[in-house]
């Protein structure tokens, strides 16, 4: 675990991946899938910076536990970018059309540029994330 200062507080948090095991992670990759991957990574922590960080198959997961029932978020490496889940995005408003997928419970949101990072992005992880804190 890292320590992480949780924005706004100032608290100091021991949540998230040792920087050298996300960059062993993402090694092998594309240089600019690793970039999308460490930008959309900034985005999630930044709304999100208490939560645990987990690395497993081609994904990195955020949530408020290790393992599918905290998830909140995924970031998902493609050969041309990343894909960015949202737990429950399929019933999340979604007014800019950011949301891919055709899930029942799940969507993502494809991240090709860092332009895609923008704040329409982060309103609607702020709103799945509230409403997750609902749900919880």
């Amino acid at each position: 675990m890292v320590e992480r200062t949780a924005a706004g507080s100032g608290r100091v948090l021991d949540v998230g991946l040792p920087d050298d095991q996300v960059d062993d992670f993402l090694a092998g990759r594309d240089a600019a899938v690793r970039a999308l991957a460490l930008a959309s990574r900034d985005v999630v922590l930044d709304i999100f910076p208490d939560a645990v960080e987990t690395a497993e198959g081609n994904d990195l997961g955020y949530g408020f536990d290790a393992g599918y029932r905290g998830l909140v978020f995924t970031i998902g490496l493609t050969s041309t970018g990343v894909n960015l889940g949202v737990y429950g995005g399929a019933s999340l408003d979604d007014p800019a059309g950011l949301l891919a997928g055709t899930g029942k419970v799940h969507r993502h949101v494809k991240i090709r540029t860092q332009s895609d990072l923008d704040d329409e992005l982060r309103d609607l992880l702020t709103r799945a994330l509230d409403r997750r804190n609902v749900d919880s």
